[in-house]
């Protein structure tokens, strides 16, 4: 019997590197799920709600390098 997931992985390994990342992308692509309407009206609902608290100086807004300098250490 033909192993057809190894035969095409097989294959895959010979593409160039650029080419092996953009099928990992198509691949990975397929596997997502399209976010549900409630779910996008919720986000749209959060941006807003930052957006104008933003808008009225309400909120703590954090430097990017703080904030990624947080997150590499939280990551080790």
């Amino acid at each position: 019997m033909i192993d057809r997931v190894a035969e095409l992985a097989a294959q895959g390994r010979t593409l160039p590197p650029e080419d092996r990342v953009r099928l990992l992308d198509l691949l990975l692509e397929s596997l997502e799920q399209p976010p549900t309407s409630s779910v996008e009206a919720a986000w749209a609902a959060e941006i807003e709600r930052r957006v104008r608290a933003h808008e009225r100086g309400d909120g703590e807004l954090f430097d990017v390098e703080d904030v990624l300098a947080e997150a590499a250490k939280i990551a080790r």
